[in-house]
Formats: C-alpha cells, structure tokens, sequence
C-alpha cells in the first residue's frame, strides 16, 4: 500500500500528532526536528534519537526561529532550521533524509520531511502575493491572512503524476539532463492548467519520450517534501510511437527489460522505486 511510503502521514500516525504551533506553551520540554539542508540531525550515541531539551541542546547558527508542529511521542516537537556548514558538537550527526543514503529510519525520515514542508511553507508565506502586506497566521491552522487586503493562503502543495509505462515485459525508463549518466527513472511531471491526471499522463510521456500510452490506472501516491509535492502514481500501456527524448529536459529514454534495470535516482524511499518494484510485471 502507498500510504506506508516514507514521507506519508500513516508511516508516523502512533509516533506524532500535528497541530498547528500556537497549540502549546513555550517553555514545554520536547524533542527537535533540526534541519541541515535535506539532512536531518540525531543522537549519535542513542540509536538516531531526536535531541531533546528546552532550550535547542545544539549550540549553533539558525537559519529559523523555533517553530513547534506537534507531539513526537506524547511530547511537543520543534523546528528550526541551521546553516549548512554549522559545526555540529560531538554527540550529534547529520544524516539524509534525501536521496540513496537510507541510514536514518523512515520514521525519522518521514518526520523530517513534514518538518521541511512545513519550513518551507513559512519561509515563503510571509508576505501577500497580491499586496506585499505581512501575513499573519490564521489561528487554528497552517493558513495566513493579509491585514491589509484580506487575502487568505493555504500551504502550496503540488500535484505531479509519475507513470510506469510497460510494453510487454519492458519498462519505459528516462534520464533527465540533472542525473549523472547511468541513473534512470520513470516519466514524471506537474499538472498544468486545464489538466486531468489522465491528461497530464499522456502529456508527459509525449513530451519527454516521444509516445502514446493508453489504459491508465491510478496504483498510489506519496507526499515527496522536496519542497511540496504530491506524487501521484499511474501505471499505462505503450499505444504507439517511437521513443525519442526531447533532448532538453530528457537526455535518454528507452525500453529496458523488467529483470535488468538501471539504477533510479529516488532511492529506496521513492514512490518511483515502490511503482517500480509492485508493478513491474505485466497484469
């Protein structure tokens, strides 16, 4: 099932307990989510437990205020943010929550991408896109209100399909320009306006691999913080064309057999990797 993916909400339903930040006193002792760049810091020395503490136990640059975003086992969990090149003290290690390095636990991996969403999401909700006015929180949730015009805004998040194409036993696989040669993975891309998913679908993998696809089905979907998307997961047939990249955003696509494939760019914690590995043989 998608939603035990790392970064979705049901892969830390019995650790965590969201709620906007207003919810609890300031001075109540609890865990942090501390960011460095897309690399979460832990306890060395504690099997990767969250620091602990009031105030950060981590003496540092920070990049962000404290912000609290809910109860990690029972107790409130605050983010901040540090500078990348902070010198961390002994004790404490800087581990990803991106990419093939999968040493941290999906847990703390999934906690620290709500974390990254949720930063990402005040950094850029400061000021109205309408009138430049500050924003101010809207109580009771993650929305912002502008005092000087009454715009309200709610969290971005980012509608993008990702498809595994199958032609018998072979996959569609694409190599976009930003990879290192060897690493592929599946057509993906964000809805435009006036779409379906469908639509989008077929759009795509026109665009980036020259082909129609046909008989699309929905299989799962996963929040992919990295900075808000929703990935939202197709399985379709090949229905006619040659391949053929477009040569800007896509370098390489081909057919590859199901029992030999390249290596993907996702990592093991990629809704890509999950299509990939559940769908692969034909119905």
């Amino acid at each position: 099932m998608s939603d035990l993916l790392p970064f979705n909400s049901t892969m830390i339903r019995d650790l965590f307990t969201p709620f906007p930040p207003q919810q609890e006193p300031d001075d109540t002792p609890g865990y942090w989510a501390v960011l460095q760049g897309n690399s979460l810091v832990v306890s060395a020395e504690s099997q990767q437990a969250l620091p602990s503490g009031v105030p950060l136990p981590i003496v540092t640059v920070s990049r962000t205020e404290p912000l609290k975003i809910g109860l990690w086992q029972g107790k409130p969990l605050r983010a901040i943010r540090i500078a990348v090149d902070s010198l961390l003290p002994a004790g404490y290690e800087a581990l990803p929550f991106q990419g093939g390095d999968t040493r941290l636990d999906n847990t703390l991996a999934t906690i620290a991408g709500r974390a990254a969403q949720i930063m990402h999401w005040e950094q850029r909700s400061r000021f109205c896109s309408h009138c430049g006015g500050e924003l101010a929180r809207i109580p009771d949730g993650w929305g912002k209100r502008c005092p000087t015009c009454g715009d309200e805004h709610f969290p971005h998040i980012h509608p993008c399909i990702i498809v595994l194409v199958r032609r018998g036993t072979e996959l569609l696989l694409i190599r976009n320009a930003a990879w290192s040669v060897g690493r592929f993975s599946l057509v993906a891309g964000f809805l435009d306006f006036g779409e379906s998913l469908e639509e989008c679908v077929q759009r795509e993998v026109r665009e980036e691999a020259g082909i129609e696809v046909a008989n699309i089905r929905y299989v799962g979907s996963q929040c992919w913080p990295f900075p808000s998307q929703q990935m939202i997961g197709f399985l379709a047939d090949y229905a006619g064309g040659e391949v053929r990249p477009d040569g800007v955003e896509v370098v390489e696509a081909d057919w590859f057999p199901e029992d030999a494939l390249p290596l993907s760019p996702g990592g093991k914690r990629s809704i890509s990797r999950w299509i990939i590995d559940t769908f692969r043989e034909s119905d």
